[in-house]
């Protein structure tokens, strides 16, 4: 009696434990990245991208992360946002446009760097799988491919 009672306490163990498998191939990237990429031509058009310098920029996956350096503080109340200016250049591949904003009231003279990363599935073209992204203030472009 007692090893049915461990059989029937045992199977359903097993299955819960069956159950929080991982699916490795899944596309799904949402909540991976820091922030979301804002689409805003109005927005776009009123930033002005400085009082920081971008050290580099890198796509995996469906995530930008800028890796940028500026004076601060300590850097812990700076506020970010990429803005894509909503326009895409019809090439082959298309092209789009964005600015990185860093929002920092921090009256220091230390310098720090950091790094941000934006989900850019909101700038994928139906239809296409790939794009050019032209950053201001930053030197080279990037190609997402999705």
């Amino acid at each position: 009696m007692r090893i049915v009672k461990n059989i029937f306490f045992i199977i359903p163990v097993a299955f819960c434990f069956m159950n929080m498998q991982c699916d490795d191939d899944s596309d799904d990237y949402l909540g991976v990245c820091d922030q979301t990429t804002v689409i805003d031509e109005s927005l776009y058009d009123s930033l002005e991208s400085n009082n920081f310098t971008i050290l580099g920029a890198e796509i995996q996956n469906n995530c930008l992360t800028i890796e940028f350096g500026a004076s601060g503080c300590d850097g812990n109340s700076w506020t970010y946002q990429l803005v894509d200016s909503g326009a895409v250049a019809e090439s082959s591949p298309e092209q789009r446009y964005l600015k990185f904003e860093l929002l920092n009231n921090e009256a220091c003279l230390a310098y720090f760097e950091k790094s941000i990363s934006f989900d850019l599935t909101s700038l994928q073209i139906t239809g296409s799988n790939k794009i050019i992204l032209h950053i201001d203030g930053y030197e080279s472009s990037l190609t997402y491919t999705y």
